[in-house]
Parts: C-alpha cells; structure tokens; sequence
C-alpha cells in the first residue's frame, strides 16, 4: 500500500463498467444515492456517473460514511498489495498492514494496540498514525475495525455460526461492542444483516464453506501441479480434474491448539475459491481463511506484477508463489530437501509424517494424518531421525529449527518481520541462505525473496556456465524488484527445469 495513492475517477468508472475481475479490490466504488459501497466487479445496475465516489481501500469507503453491499460483498475482495522494497513509509505501511490484517493479532485492546504494533515496528504511536492518515486517509484503528468487521460479516453471511462465535472469532472481546460497531458502521444489528445477506447456505455435516475471491489471470495447472508433486499420503491431496485440494491442519489459536482438515475448490467462472473447513476449526476460521489466502496466493496483483516482469518472462502472467498453510511444515520440508530431488524430498518428508505425526479422523480417505508439530521435533533423537533416512546435518538443521519455533517464538507467516526471520533462519546450524530465502518466498510471503545460489535458476537464466553463477543472477535480478519471487516462479517454468527443493547451503 502507498501513501496518497491517486484514483482517475474516470478510469475506475470505465472499469466499473465493465465488471472486470481483475480490478477486484483496486479500488472500491461509493455511491452517494445509496450510500453503498461495492467491488468493481458487481452485477448491480450501474450508478450514473455524477452518483460515484472512488476509494482504494474499504476502510476509507467506511471512514466516509458508506456501507458494504450486501450483493457484491467487499469482504470477498482480495486485498490490495502495493509493494515496494526503497520507499521507507512504504515499507513501513506494508508491514504495519500485514500485521494488522492477521486475525490472530485482533485483540480488543484498542488503547494497546497501536502502542504494540510501534514498538514491534520501531516508531513512535504518533508516527505510525501519521503514516496511516497520509497513506490511506484512516487511523490505524479505523483500519483495524473495518477488517474486523469485514471478517465478522463474510462469517454472518456464509456460515451459521453463533453470533457471539462470530464475535469472538472477529475480534471482539463482547457481543455488545460487537452489536455496537455493527450498528453504528452498518445501521444494521447482525442478526439484520444475516436474514438480509443474499450468500448462499452450506451443506451441514460436511464442514463450513466460505468463498474467497482472487484477480485473474491465474494459472491454476501450475499451482495445483506445484502441490501435487509435494503431496504426502495422509496429510494433503490434489484433484487436479476436480480443481481441488485439501491437507490436514494443526493450529493454535488464542491458546488453544485445534486440529482438522479444509478443502479447497475453484471456481474460475467466478474468480473464487470455495474453502471448507473442519467443524474443530470453525473457531479459527478467520485464520485459516487469512492463512489460505496466502498458501493459494489470492491476493497477488497480476496487473502490478506484470508491468515489471512481462518483458522478461512473457509466458508466466498467470503464475502464483505458491505457499503454505503452516510455515513450519514448510520450513522442515525445505530442509530436508537440501541437495535433492523434490521426489526424494517428498519420501524423506513421508516418512517423517508417518513416524512422527498424529492420527487424525477426517471425512476423506485421503487426510488421516497431521505434520509433526514443532514440540515432537524438539523432541527427537538422532536415532529415530536417523533410521528415517535423515543424514546428521539435517538432524541437526530440523530440531533446531523446531526448538527456535516451540521455545523461542520463531515466527514463519506473513506477518513476521521479514530481515530478522532470515537472519534467526541462517543463524541455526545448516540453514543457508537458499533455504532462508525460500522460506522467506513461499511461508514469509516476501514477494522480493531470491534464492541467488539455486541451482536451477542458473539454468533457466542461463549463468550456469559463467564464473560466478550466483553474483550474476543477482545482478540481473536487480530489474525485478520487488517481484523477484514472482521472476524466480517463472524462470523455474520457462526454463522447463524441475527446480529442486533446495540447493547447496
């Protein structure tokens, strides 16, 4: 996100016009007869001309006074990412953002807040609510709010949750302040606005379904094939013909650890991914959906993606990073993976799940198992990971990561302070740079990570056979940012080299 980001009202109207999905959540159109606000991309009639207001953001569409349409509903919009790797209030805007926008940080402690997110970002409170009213017209709070109740009514609209869950999950410490900021933002109590809500039901007994919207164009063979050749037995699957996929997941949230599954499905026509979730995890919904967002990489630009990287990689408009649900899985995989194949990766990571993992109960053949939590890795001895096929260097490499998770409180999402992550990450014994800077790419979801020393890269760039292979592709890297993850997804694909799970440390 970027301070004073400048709308042309005239090209967002012609953009209404067309209801195009990839300008999904670029903007937000207000319309002052109504006192409405929607996406772009809804099939409402089309308000005349002298009627619309252009908002980049929800939040300030709701500072201004308007209200969500309950047709089009903008909490289904992918959120805006405005990237950028040398502008400091930028930057500090992103992370700030990135922060804010995961639930597990939506805590109803307004007179803290603002005070904690600071002090983690290195600024004043005053500074910071400077930066939020330069950059996006709102406080940092307003913003916080309108997440909040974005997320509250996408649960009222799709699921059958009680109220007081809904609050709870929202981030509210109370249904009476929830009632009260649903009222006063809205003009309409929940238990309105879910009889008024135009979503469809979920079928009962088979979890809950929620929809997430994304911009296209978006390659769903190369992300479901990126998955597929990853897939574990028991913990993940891919159905490529059904546009589906589905893993096991283990979470905590707000202290308790809650385990289950999801299933997501794709819905191209719509630009939207059906999720379904366990019932044991109804309670961290809001998480899982923000944590999917990710792994799917719904909220990507392509638009702002492309006018850096299309000239040098034309074929790959369409191509996501992929990421993960549990950043830890991900991290243990990129480790056991070092120096070989993604196939002899996938056995050694089977392997691991089926010694160390726990049974879990699903509706599908295909999820019976969970990835083995960063305390039962802490745990292991040499012997058992050992007879799994795991040579000492990556011993040592998978409890000491798991100790820096379980122990130290070693942060692998989104919203984890990306330099300090890869300094921790390459401070532990046989964790690289490669290895940090892939999992900074698909779990810290940096979208400027660049793994400088892979091996495959060299040979899509075409360095391999240069002196220093690494020294120049960082070089040329340079003209990528700050998309370099996005250019090392589709180097990987125009080079047609299966990339391996990890070069040389």
């Amino acid at each position: 996100m970027t301070a004073s980001v400048t709308l042309d009202d005239d090209a967002c109207y012609r953009a209404l016009c067309s209801h195009d999905a990839r300008f999904d959540g670029r903007f937000f159109t207000a319309v002052t007869s109504t006192g409405i606000y929607c996406r772009p991309v809804c099939r409402v009639r089309t308000p005349r001309r002298e009627n619309c207001r252009f908002f980049a953001h929800a939040a300030q569409a709701e500072h201004a006074g308007f209200r969500p349409c309950l047709r089009c509903r903008p909490e289904l919009a992918p959120l805006e990412r405005h990237w950028s790797s040398t502008d400091a209030t930028t930057i500090l805007l992103q992370q700030a953002t990135l922060w804010m926008d995961d639930p597990q940080h939506w805590l109803d402690d307004a007179t803290s807040l603002g005070a904690r997110l600071a002090q983690r970002l290195g600024v004043s409170d005053r500074h910071l609510r400077r930066v939020f009213e330069d950059g996006l017209g709102v406080s940092p709070l307003q913003y916080l709010l309108t997440r909040k109740l974005l997320t509250a009514k996408q649960l009222l609209a799709d699921t059958d949750l009680p109220i007081t869950q809904i609050a709870l999950a929202s981030g509210f410490g109370s249904v009476r302040r929830f009632n009260a900021a649903f009222v006063e933002h809205y003009r309409l109590n929940p238990t309105q606005l879910r009889r008024q809500s135009t979503a469809g039901t979920h079928d009962r007994g088979q979890g809950t379904a929620v929809r997430l919207g994304y911009r296209p164009p978006y390659d769903l063979a190369a992300t479901l094939g990126f998955f597929e050749q990853r897939q574990l037995q028991g913990l993940s699957f891919v159905d490529a013909s059904q546009a589906r996929l589905g893993q096991t997941l283990h979470m905590s949230n707000g202290g308790l650890v809650q385990k289950g599954w999801w299933v997501a499905e794709f819905d191209e026509a719509r630009s939207q991914v059906v999720l379904r979730v366990s019932d044991t995890l109804r309670a961290a919904l809001p998480q899982v959906i923000h944590r999917l967002r990710a792994a799917l990489d719904l909220d990507a630009d392509p638009a702002a993606i492309n006018a850096v990287l299309h000239g040098p990689f034309p074929q790959g408009d369409g191509l996501r990073v992929p990421g993960a649900l549990d950043g830890f899985e991900l991290a243990v995989r990129a480790v056991l993976g070092q120096q070989i194949t993604v196939a002899a990766a996938r056995t050694l990571a089977q392997r691991l799940v089926n010694h160390f993992g726990e049974a879990i109960d699903t509706p599908f053949d295909t999820l019976t198992r969970l990835f083995p939590t960063p305390q039962a890795l802490a745990q292991a001895d040499g012997d058992a990971l050992g007879q799994l096929g795991i040579v000492r260097q990556r011993q040592a490499a998978i409890v000491a990561l798991a100790r820096a998770v379980a122990e130290h409180g070693l942060l692998l999402h989104g919203s984890a302070d990306v330099p300090s992550t890869i300094a921790a990450l390459k401070a532990l014994p046989g964790i690289g740079d490669w290895t940090a800077q892939y999992i900074a790419m698909r779990a810290l979801r940096w979208p400027d990570a660049f793994p400088a020393g892979d091996v495959a890269l060299h040979k899509a760039l075409g360095v391999q056979g240069l002196r220093h292979p690494a020294r120049e592709a960082e070089a040329l890297s340079q003209a990528w940012k700050p998309w370099r993850s996005y250019a090392v997804v589709r180097a990987w694909a125009a080079g047609r080299v299966d990339p391996p799970s990890e070069s040389p440390s």
